[in-house]
């Protein structure tokens, strides 16, 4: 990896993981739901949608804490999804970033609920940020909610639990993950934008480089279900294949999935192009996914 890039991931990882820790502390929460939460929350994770924003707002010259509650709204809302995906209504995951899930350690109903209120409690974040226009903080809830809402996440969602057991083809497949995994990869490039006052022009350029991201990192998981190392990931592998979805591996194998990752980080470094940023943070992200292990 990159040595100026894995100093960059290393510092912005350990600075959020220490203003996620101080997220409830002054909350009045039950004591079984905010530890429930908090489980989530702390487990770790590359945290490599936040740093997105982060980069983003790097890449403009801006003050990256100008990005941090949103961020931190983001992650909480990530963590949600991932709390909710592992349920044995879901994907019936029982491990999670090398720990138990939280449904294993606290029981079904309050993960459901801790899922519940990282959702809601991310919109009260980005709302209560004061270092940024009220303007620019209805605009980014608005955005948010679609992001993580039926027509983004949770619509993908749905949309991938429909295909199991089905035969998608790779268009399909592209549209359900679009959603399920794109929405939230696109939206901290876009709110940093918003945040960094960007041109229409910039936007757009950062958007369609932030959906071929999206589509990189999902390729990217799918290749590792296949032959990630189970330690290193800090989750089963073949879970995929268990629960019969439809990934770029079924579809292309594993060379075919891997030539379709190179071309979605070479859009999207085609993109940054345009902005003078294929040299930067953000391109090196990109290189990044596509080489990534775990």
């Amino acid at each position: 990896m990159n040595e100026a890039l894995n100093a960059y991931l290393a510092e912005k990882k350990e600075w959020f993981d220490d203003q996620l820790a101080k997220l409830f502390d002054h909350a009045s929460i039950t004591p079984k739901l905010k530890n429930s939460m908090l489980y989530s929350i702390k487990a770790g994770g590359k945290r490599i949608r936040p740093i997105l924003l982060f980069a983003t707002l790097h890449s403009f010259g801006r003050d990256e804490k100008l990005g941090l509650k949103t961020a931190l709204g983001l992650e909480m809302i990530h963590t949600y999804s991932l709390i909710h995906d592992d349920l044995p209504a879901m994907d019936n995951d029982t491990l999670r970033r090398g720990q138990p899930t939280n449904h294993v350690v606290y029981g079904d109903g309050t993960a459901v609920l801790a899922g519940d209120g990282l959702l809601t409690a991310a919109f009260q974040m980005v709302a209560d940020d004061q270092r940024l226009d009220a303007a620019v903080r209805v605009a980014l809830i608005g955005m948010l909610a679609k992001a993580a809402g039926p027509e983004g996440m949770v619509g993908g969602q749905e949309d991938d639990l429909e295909a199991e057991g089905k035969l998608l083809h790779l268009e399909e497949l592209m549209s359900i993950h679009k959603r399920k995994t794109g929405a939230l990869i696109r939206f901290p490039v876009e709110a940093a934008a918003i945040i960094a006052e960007a041109t229409e022009l910039q936007t757009e350029a950062l958007i369609r480089y932030s959906e071929h991201l999206g589509l990189a990192f999902q390729i990217g998981d799918d290749i590792l279900d296949v032959v990630g190392d189970e330690e290193a990931l800090g989750k089963t592998i073949g879970s995929d294949l268990a629960n019969k979805k439809n990934t770029y591996v079924s579809l292309l194998r594993v060379d075919g999935a891997k030539e379709k990752l190179a071309q979605e980080v070479k859009q999207a470094l085609a993109n940054l192009k345009e902005l003078g940023f294929e040299d930067g943070l953000l391109g090196d992200l990109a290189r990044y996914l596509e080489k990534r292990t775990h």
